[in-house]
């Protein structure tokens, strides 16, 4: 029985190394009896990716690493512990005494990769490499390094490309959560070019990301020196905060500019640099407008809306997006509604540093109670108040306000009492001005950097890959 099962699919398969069309065998795959301990479908269903170079399967590249040790049996010794996500790869995650892990956990070395086998799918992988100074990741991620033939950076830039990304979801299983075994990673063929080819390919890949790198310290310094050219116009210098110390006595004026007891300890070097400010300091309450528009849901039953919470505006971006939601589901937050050329201002602690003005885009839109708002006028310039909102005077100020343990958060009343050196409405806009082409380099340098990143992936992959017929 068995030679005659071993003829039909040799059969079947020269009809398929020949293309022989046969209408009964249209939609018909052909597996090699040797891939049959690979039973689910979905792997069976994707075309073979097609290479320049020869494909050869992972089980005569790689190699797993189930080197663990018992920490815990060095109670008072402190490990390194390794950590992965798909943004950052592998990473320095914390310090912890051996006492407190209780089971074994893997020894990883440098030019090692480890892989998250629940999470490889939206790209958990990382490599060790000389900047690492953890050694050790627990024993649900797997380990592995690649033998002579492979170059593990090359086999790393693999993974990220979109090709071997599917061929990686295609070879996962699992119903609720997705699983890629290391006996399955193993059975996955890749192109080999020669360990010089690899060389030469990574080489070109890492030029394009030095070259990103580079563009992005770039941006950075410039970032860094918008806050410099606020300063240098308001006469500040960058703040200071000088924390009480466990025992020691602190003595403040009964009176106070901020007029709450409990800041104290920690504003006097802010109050002091603010007052060698080359203009007048105002509280935000006395030049600014700030403005509520109530919406409330029960006005606008049946209806949709859109609505922008707090998550959704990013310190650079400004609003990135809003929600269009049925207004019998609006959020309880939903209260407010924001109008073009407004400055919206998050005040709660994991939105810190959230300001944005209002563009076209979201006018007229509803947003969350957790923002303040304050509206344009002639009076001032809302493009210097963010900049200054998002200095270090700004963000300390609202630190120094917030008040709440788990969701710490300042108010209304408090924000009003936040510090402002305010110059004439033409130096503001001066600045703001000045300010506007330091930021559009910026973002032209953030352009060049996508573009080089997708660039150095993109040609990986197309050096390595050739599209299917």
């Amino acid at each position: 029985m068995k030679t005659v099962e071993c003829s039909v699919f040799q059969q079947l398969e020269n009809l398929r190394k020949y293309k022989v069309k046969m209408k009964k065998l249209e939609f018909l795959h052909i597996i090699p009896f040797s891939q049959l301990i690979m039973w689910d479908v979905k792997r069976h269903l994707f075309n073979e990716v097609q290479s320049n170079f020869t494909m050869i399967p992972l089980s005569a590249l790689i190699e797993e690493n189930n080197n663990k040790v018992k920490l815990n049996e060095f109670p008072d010794k402190e490990f390194g512990i390794l950590g992965i996500n798909n943004v950052d790869g592998l990473f320095d995650a914390y310090i912890e005494k051996g006492a407190k892990i209780n089971q074994p956990y893997k020894k990883m070395e440098v030019n090692e990769l480890a892989y998250n086998p629940y999470r490889i799918n939206v790209g958990s992988i990382g490599m060790k490499t000389s900047i690492h100074k953890n050694d050790y990741i627990s024993p649900a991620y797997v380990v592995f390094r690649c033998n002579e033939k492979l170059s593990t950076e090359f086999l790393y830039n693999l993974f990220k490309t979109e090709t071997f990304d599917k061929i990686i979801n295609d070879n996962t299983t699992g119903s609720v959560r997705q699983n890629l075994k290391f006996d399955t990673l193993k059975n996955i063929k890749i192109p080999l070019p020669t360990l010089a080819e690899q060389n030469r390919i990574v080489e070109a890949y890492n030029e394009k990301i030095k070259q990103a790198e580079e563009l992005e310290q770039k941006a950075n310094k410039l970032e860094e020196e918008i806050e410099e050219y606020l300063f240098k116009q308001l006469g500040l210098q960058k703040a200071t905060i000088k924390p009480f110390k466990k025992g020691e006595i602190n003595l403040f004026p009964f009176s106070s500019t901020f007029g709450r007891w409990d800041i104290h300890k920690d504003s006097s070097n802010l109050l002091l640099s603010l007052k060698n400010a080359k203009y007048p300091i105002k509280a935000l309450s006395e030049v600014f407008n700030f403005k509520s528009r109530s919406w409330n849901k029960k006005d606008h039953q049946g209806e949709y809306f859109n609505y922008v919470e707090l998550g959704a505006v990013d310190p650079l971006k400004g609003i990135l997006e809003c929600k269009n939601l049925l207004v019998k589901k609006a959020p309880s937050r939903a209260t407010q509604i924001i109008k073009i050329g407004d400055l919206i201002i998050g005040t709660t602690r994991p939105y810190l540093k959230r300001f944005a003005i209002v563009n076209e885009q979201f006018d007229g839109n509803i947003a969350s109670s957790g923002f303040q708002i304050i509206a344009p006028s002639d009076s001032y310039n809302l493009e210097f108040l963010l900049e200054y909102l998002k200095s270090d005077y700004g963000v300390k100020q609202f630190e120094l306000y917030m008040t709440g343990a788990l969701y710490p958060a300042i108010t209304s009343k408090d924000l009003r009492k936040v510090l402002i050196p305010f110059p004439p409405v033409a130096i503001q806009n001066e600045i703001s001005d000045t300010i506007k082409r330091i930021k559009k380099d910026i973002k032209e340098l953030l352009n060049s950097i996508v573009y080089l990143k997708h660039a150095a992936i993109n040609d990986f992959e197309n050096e390595i890959f050739k599209s299917c017929n």
